[in-house]
């Protein structure tokens, strides 16, 4: 398949990890980078769509980041900043409210390329304290606020010309009365996009390959200098206006020549460049949660609490981006772990065996063969970005320390289901704003299981056809119904965020 680099650069690739946005092109943090740091800012314009109409709203966005790193080597953006300039037209709806004071949360979609790979990161949480709102014909020239916060790490995985370049902004505004307390409504939440084309990175950095020499790093005022070692997948470097330290007038002829023979090349590329697949050691990260719930059986008519199972999560085993059909797809693995052991937690449940027969159980789901699959498909040419998730994973259930009536039935040591049963979980949700189930922030995942006939029943005596009969599904018919919910993600990248370590949900019925 032949990729179009130029188009594949500009298209928007939403990370999803389950459609939430959380470390873009994130790998679990290695050394930091020791090369030489420079401030970045860039001024872009945005739209953003306010209840009196679109504004123009004008954003700068600051960072400390190195001029150059190795591959795999974690890049951590240092003091972050988010300047916007909200005009007084933008401002009509809170000073209506008779608000004294509006602050904000941004989040900041950043786009991380290097050649032709691209994914995006979401710099979230990005908080701006109040500023006074001064009553209309005061204070002509707006207001400025100022979002700072810690953002994901980043890492490439080629060598090149790697930029990190800022895409659609968030804002969720907050206003406040005089005395303090929030106006009706408290809230506001906007979904800003670029107002231009125009390719206006945060910063450029040269990313060398890590098995390659060591190469002294660049000072921030040194024009672009070729990279040794590039691979020819790596973006064409910006053509310099005079020839490059240490390179002599034919060398800088020939890179030259060459940089417009790949120039040639790229115009002559075959525009069939969907999907594109993006490899895992690009966006591949670690993450902690906790999931708890129910599980109705339905002949017992009763339902059986689950968990709080602790799952690891592998996010983006598996990334594709197909901007032609405006779609991204993510896979993603997960590992239930209690004790030790690959299961949920023992939970007793308590039902009316045949409708009138108390009988409490002793339940353990056992998780068999490869991890838990999460598929997200999220939908990207709307502005709310919806998804779907489903969640599929291969259970065994088994059975001790029964109770019927309240004497003991002893069922022995290896009463399960006699093969491995699917549990299959779906969620819905859309990330702008963020709403419904998302798998970085969690939500409510519903499904059907069946449940296959039960063995190894009953010492002494054969009790599989009474458990069998009293709990396994009709046929293969899928009708035990559940329903888990998910806490947010504690992910290894961002071990000091909000939801680390992870939290134990509360379930609903």
């Amino acid at each position: 398949m032949t990729v179009d680099v130029r188009a594949a650069a500009r298209r928007p690739l939403h990370l999803a990890l389950g459609g939430a946005l959380v470390v873009a092109t994130a790998l679990i943090p290695s050394a930091e980078s020791v090369a030489a740091d420079q401030t970045s800012e860039v001024t872009l314009p945005y739209t953003c769509p306010f209840p009196s109409g679109p504004e123009k709203v004008e954003v700068a966005v600051k960072a400390v980041l190195p001029v150059s790193a190795r591959t795999e080597e974690t890049i951590r953006p240092g003091d972050v900043s988010v300047d916007v300039s909200l005009a007084r037209s933008a401002l009509a709806q809170f000073t209506a409210l008779e608000a004294a004071t509006l602050s904000a949360v941004a989040e900041l979609t950043v786009r991380n390329t290097v050649g032709e790979h691209t994914a995006d990161a979401s710099w979230q949480q990005l908080e701006a304290p109040a500023v006074p709102l001064r009553p209309e014909g005061e204070d002509e020239d707006g207001v400025v606020l100022t979002a700072t916060g810690d953002v994901p790490t980043v890492a490439f995985g080629s060598p090149g010309r790697a930029t990190i370049a800022p895409a659609a902004l968030s804002l969720t505004l907050a206003s406040f009365t005089e005395d303090g307390a929030p106006t009706t409504p408290p809230e506001l939440t906007v979904v800003c996009e670029r107002a231009d084309d125009e390719e206006r990175p945060l910063a450029r950095i040269t990313v060398r390959d890590s098995a390659g020499p060591t190469t002294p790093a660049p000072t921030p005022d040194a024009p672009d200098t070729p990279v040794p070692g590039e691979d020819d997948a790596a973006e064409p470097p910006a053509k310099p206006d005079r020839p490059a330290p240490g390179l002599d007038p034919d060398a800088h002829r020939r890179i030259d020549d060459l940089t417009e023979a790949r120039l040639e090349a790229l115009d002559d590329a075959d525009p069939g460049s969907c999907p594109i697949e993006i490899p895992p050691e690009w966006v591949m990260t670690t993450a902690e949660t906790y999931a708890a719930g129910y599980a109705n059986a339905v002949k017992l008519d009763g339902a059986a609490a689950l968990g709080p199972a602790f799952m690891k999560v592998v996010l983006n085993k598996r990334y594709i981006n197909d901007s032609c059909a405006s779609t991204v797809d993510v896979t993603s693995e997960v590992e239930f772990e209690y004790q030790g052991k690959r299961q949920l937690p023992p939970t007793k449940a308590t039902f009316l065996s045949y409708g009138f027969m108390p009988t409490t159980a002793t339940m353990v789901l056992e998780q068999v063969g490869p991890p838990a699959v999460v598929q997200t498909h999220t939908v990207t040419n709307t502005p709310t970005y919806p998804e779907e998730s489903t969640v599929t994973a291969q259970l065994s259930m088994r059975l001790y320390d029964v109770k019927v009536n309240g004497v003991p039935l002893d069922v022995g040591p290896d009463c399960r289901t006699e093969r491995p049963f699917e549990q299959v979980l779906k969620g819905y949700g859309q990330s702008y704003p963020p709403a419904g189930y998302l798998v970085a922030t969690g939500g409510n995942l519903t499904g059907y299981a069946h449940i296959p006939p039960f063995k190894g029943c009953g010492v002494g005596e054969n009790l599989d056809p009474l458990f069998t009969s009293a709990i396994s599904s009709v046929g293969k018919k899928a009708d035990n119904y559940t329903k888990m919910t998910q806490a947010p993600l504690c992910v290894a990248t961002n071990p000091d965020g909000p939801d680390c370590p992870p939290k134990v949900p509360k379930p609903e019925r």
